[in-house]
Formats: C-alpha cells, structure tokens, sequence
C-alpha cells in the first residue's frame, strides 16, 4: 500500500492545539476516531504509549512519528498534524516537535507501519521538504511531497 492512499483530507491538521506529547496523541487519535479509522480510541492510544515507552518516536529535527498497531484499527491511516509553536515531545535532539505522522494499522498487518514509517522518514530527510511542509495551508500542497 502506497502512503500517499494511507493520507485524507480528513487527516491533515495545520493548526493543532496540543500542549503536551500525551495531548498531541490525543488530538491526533481523536482524528482518526472521528473519520471511523479507530473504533476504540483508548485502546489505540495504549498501543501508541507502549510504543513510545520502548523508544521514543520524536525523532528530531522537529518530527515526532508515533505509531501503532491494534485491533482497535479498522483500516491502515496515518494522520498528519502540525504544531507552530512546536510540542516537547520527549525527541532525539531535545527540540519540540512540530510535525507528526500518527501511523494507526491494525494488528494483522504485516509491516505495513514500517513501510510507511520508513518511506516518510526518507522524505523528511530533506530540509526542503520539511520547510513545504511546515508552510503548506492546504492539503494540495500537502500531498504533493508524497507523490
């Protein structure tokens, strides 16, 4: 599966209002409990904390890529939120976080959240596409840099 089908309209935010890591898992599950990807959100966000206490999934240079994998998931997605004024996230480089990908896959998938998972982290690399990203106001502009 292809990320770019793994994004929707309905899963980008530019403006999150998240103070803190356990607000932005919040708000971001919130997303995909709203557009019937999640249908148990507590049982979701305890797969994403779990993960996160292994390893924390703020990797630096302002990205945070949680993710999850659970029987609460209906259908792979990932949810794409912004933060301007940047949320301590617990990441790599002890910078806040300003750009996160939730990836939600149910258990049954195979590997589907590493794909995604390595396939945004490649195009994150890039200082450009960080910068499309933390400027986009629509999700045109948005879904390009994974075409």
């Amino acid at each position: 599966m292809s990320i770019k089908k793994m994004f929707s309209r309905e899963r980008v935010s530019f403006n999150m209002k998240a103070k803190s890591k356990v607000d932005a898992l919040d708000e971001l599950i919130n997303v995909l409990v709203k557009d019937g990807k999640v249908k148990d959100k507590e049982q979701f966000k305890m797969a994403v904390l779990k993960r996160e206490e292994e390893y924390t999934t703020g990797i630096g240079m302002g990205i945070a890529i949680p993710h999850g994998k659970s029987n609460a998931v209906k259908e792979a997605s990932i949810v794409f939120g912004r933060s301007d004024m940047g949320i301590e996230y617990d990441s790599m480089d002890g910078k806040p976080a300003h750009l996160f990908f939730l990836i939600a896959v149910p258990e049954e998938s195979n590997d589907v959240h590493l794909t995604a998972l390595s396939e945004i982290s490649i195009k994150l690399m890039h200082s450009r596409t960080r910068g499309i990203l933390k400027n986009c106001s629509n999700f045109e502009d948005f879904i390009k840099v994974f075409e």
